[in-house]
């Protein structure tokens, strides 16, 4: 078939396709509720969220608290009301047709720590976003981490690993990234070197009930860090509830019961990477484990009174034992090969406790005052001792290029406590939102670490000296540190409505000291938000602020490199990081047949003064342990957000982005200057059913400067090769009701295919489920491992990310 012909043939079966979708949408009934949102004073709600439950379908109100909605009929719609501060309500309608009007009145409800859940087309007046939920069971996922990989497809984010779940944020590295569970600040262990050795992430995906993010300009409420926010509130259950979940990468149990007054979750996680490793090019044992428990209890004795309970018990091992490997690299003209042959093996374990209490009084329904109590504890080692004896030569010419032995050492421990102790004010009045909290945080790291590198190339020691045998690379470091920090903030969210429209102002103070370096910092910051009167569909939003990245304990290791020999000192005179931002942005709402979708865009400066240089090894961060450099970061951001398919949520984002530091007079592009990035979720159902349904997930992302290793940063101006990677999965429901599904969709239901008798009666939904993981077979690089030969010539052997593999994978809800 000519190329014009298979051409024309594809023109003409999308056309089909496209008739077909079109008349299906046209076929099921349109229906349409309507009215409008009042307290209990009679005012309007402005922004109240409105939505069909078990759907996507939603909308909120505008200025003067009107809302519409259309839907496709089913047999019972259940509609909700909600907006922060209010009771929710909902109205059940039997057998919709045409038009139906719905005036609702929200009674005012008690203060919540957490923030509510926003679903479809909420409005955005802040830089804050709010995330909906997906379950990442039923999508393709090669970290377990389902909370921390939604995180990486949305706009400014990009990752570079799909071993690990950390991201960089709009030109910062990853300790720049606050987190938050239930209010209260979570950390990560500091010795992981690699995505191999990332076990599971505190943010139980089965747990969560609202996702909040922000990419810069963030309320003062939130902690002295330079990139993001990401704000994780965990759901409570009302009635029992559980779920099991198991693929070749491990699995999970997670069971919730809850009243008005009780509420209990519990899970269980295992992870185990050893499928995904088997891809790499280094063959060997390779022994992954790692294991997760959480426990979250919620207590209302009365309406004065609440308490909130958190457990977590994290349990990582990582054993590998090297056999050899083999790694062809370079181009069409100049192709290399790489061999080794290892012997030895690397140890880690990285054991970790979390625990929170909070005990809230609530005096009126929208005043409370809550104590805060956290303990996070972590027990890390990372030990190896592996020999390699490598060959290189031309691929093409056999010819040998270099021959040598290579030995690695290290024998890293660290033992670190935080403890925090706070308070959290909140309260409502006309107009305005005051919110202010106090806390101290003391902090005791313990670290004993030596690590060592020897190379051997053509039978002589590198560097070589005639005189003494020299070691490549050499590090001691013995340091103990027990310091505390001082924590407040104040912050008012003001809302006034104007002819104009209404506008969403938000400022605040944070103030912050660190006995260590006896540094107080004090960080303004200022938001506001207008939706005009004339056209809701559009919101405009402008924030700046003062942020600063106090130093943690890796900021502050101060390693002088002298002949190799690497000594770690801590820095009493390190200062914070600073970072002021400027962020500008808008989204338009709009429908495109029948379906919504909102588009965004946000542009962003920032200016970066007291940094803090570092290389990325891998996933670890290493500190210069000095402030030298000054830089900034800009770009823009856009994403699409919506149905692009009737009843499913999807989203494509493109963001532009150069981030530069000066050191030494010289401008240099910093380990994150990532200049451009595309990511894409897409989900789908099969043709005529909702049982099958199918996830997409893509990314296009620039690569990183690098660099040889154990050198100045002003030899780290090579690029690597952009990462490029596409995930899909596809699920099959083979037990449970698929009538929301379908109703979303306008589609017929087929049975509810449930079995009354025996063990199948408990079970409320099962699927099953088929992963491609890296679907194009695309070798990703991950880092260089750098050979030195005797002429002192310099060759950078990339170590490649996994290759294409297959996943099954089964969940059941009860």
């Amino acid at each position: 078939m000519s190329a014009f012909n298979r051409g024309m043939f594809k023109r003409i079966i999308l056309f089909f396709i496209l008739i077909l979708a079109f008349t299906m949408e046209a076929t099921a009934q349109r229906c349409r509720v309507f009215g409008i949102v009042k307290d209990q004073d009679g005012n309007p709600i402005e922004l109240a969220t409105v939505r069909i439950l078990g759907s996507t379908v939603g909308t909120s109100c505008n200025l003067k608290g009107e809302y519409s909605l259309s839907f496709n009929s089913r047999d019972t719609v259940t509609v909700q009301y909600s907006m922060i501060g209010y009771e929710s309500r909902k109205r059940t309608l039997r057998n919709p047709k045409d038009s139906v009007r719905i005036d609702i009145m929200l009674p005012t409800y008690g203060a919540m720590l957490g923030e509510a859940t926003v679903v479809g087309q909420g409005i955005q007046t802040g830089t804050t976003q709010k995330i909906t939920p997906v379950d990442s069971r039923l999508a393709p996922s090669t970290t377990g981490n389902g909370v921390e990989e939604i995180i990486a497809t949305q706009a400014g984010v990009s990752t570079h690993n799909e071993l690990s779940s950390q991201y960089n944020v709009r030109g910062g590295s990853f300790d720049e990234n606050c987190v938050y569970l239930n209010g209260v600040e979570v950390y990560r262990p500091m010795l992981v070197r690699s995505g191999q050795q990332e076990g599971l992430s505190i943010i139980n995906s089965d747990m969560v009930e609202s996702i909040n993010f922000s990419s810069g300009g963030f309320e003062a409420r939130y902690g002295d860090k330079m990139s993001s926010v990401l704000d994780i509130t965990y759901k409570k259950p009302e009635k029992f509830e559980a779920s099991v979940n198991g693929s070749m990468l491990g699995g999970g149990a997670y069971i919730g019961w809850g009243n008005k007054k009780f509420s209990a979750m519990t899970s269980v996680r295992y992870k185990t990477t050893k499928y995904l490793l088997g891809s790499l090019d280094s063959n060997g044992e390779y022994k992954p484990n790692f294991l997760d428990y959480q426990l979250v209890l919620q207590y209302h004795p009365s309406e004065k009174w609440s308490v909130d309970l958190l457990g977590n018990i994290s349990d990582n091992h990582y054993t590998f034992k090297p056999a050899d490997r083999e790694t062809h690299f370079g181009t069409m003209y100049d192709a290399k090969s790489f061999k080794v042959f290892f012997d030895g093996q690397e140890k880690d374990q990285f054991r970790t406790l979390f625990g929170s209490a909070t005990i809230t009084r609530h005096f009126t329904p929208n005043t409370f005052l809550a104590l805060q109590f956290s303990s996070y504890g972590t027990k890390e080692q990372e030990t190896y001792d592996i020999q390699g004896e490598y060959w290189l030569q031309d691929a093409t010419s056999q010819e040998q290029m270099g021959v040598g032995t290579y030995m690695e050492h290290a024998r890293n421990h660290l033992r670190a406590h935080v403890y925090d102790a706070g308070l959290r004010f909140r309260t409502k009045l006309t107009g305005h939102t005051l919110q202010a909290g106090l806390d101290w945080k003391h902090e005791f790291i313990n670290e004993n670490a030596v690590e060592w590198e020897m190379r051997d190339s053509m039978g002589y020691s590198l560097p070589h000296d005639e005189e003494m045998l020299k070691l490549i690379y050499s590090l001691r470091s013995q340091n103990e540190i027990s310091t505390n920090r001082f924590e407040s903030y104040v912050q008012d969210t003001w809302r006034k409505k104007l002819n104009a429209g209404l506008f969403n102002f938000t400022y605040g103070l944070r103030f912050s000291y660190w006995d260590w370096n006896k540094e107080p910092l004090i960080s303004p910051r200022a938001s506001i938000g207008f939706l005009p009167s004339k056209n809701d569909n559009w919101t405009f939003r402008f924030a700046t602020g003062l942020y600063y990245q106090a130093p943690f304990y890796k900021e502050l290791r101060d390693t002088m490199l002298t002949n190799g020999i690497a000594t770690v000192t801590l820095n009493r005179d390190i200062k914070s990081q600073r970072s002021i931002h400027f962020v500008t942005g808008a989204d338009y709402t709009f429908r495109v047949a029948g379906r919504p979708f909102k588009f965004t865009t946000e542009a962003y400066y920032k200016a970066l003064s007291n940094l803090i240089p570092y290389s990325v090894d891998n996933v670890r961060v290493v500190y210069y342990g000095r402030n030298m450099a000054n830089g900034y970061a800009t770009g823009i951001d856009f994403k699409i957000f919506g149905e692009f398919v009737p009843g499913t949520d999807s989203w494509l984002t493109f963001s532009l982005m150069s981030t530069k530091e000066k050191i030494d007079g010289n401008w240099i592009a910093r380990p994150t200057d990532q200049r451009y990035s595309i990511n894409l979720y897409f989900t789908d159902y099969f043709p005529n059913t909702t049982r099958w349904s199918f996830t997409l997930k893509a990314a296009l992302a620039d690569g990183l400067p690098f660099g040889p290793p154990h050198t100045d940063r002003s030899r780290q101006n090579f690029r690597a090769p952009a990462y490029k990677r596409i995930d899909m999965g596809l699920s099959y429901k083979i037990l449970g009701s698929d009538e929301d599904a379908a109703a979303k969709r306008g589609m017929r239901t087929y049975g509810y295919q449930r079995r009354e008798h025996g063990f199948g009666h408990l079970i409320k939904n099962m699927w099953i489920g088929l992963d491609a993981f890296n679907l194009l077979g695309i070798r990703n690089v991950n880092s260089y491992y750098w050979i030195t030969d005797i002429t002192n010539t310099q060759y950078a052997v990339p170590n490649y990310l996994t290759g294409r593999q297959i996943n099954v994978r089964l969940a059941m809800d009860f």
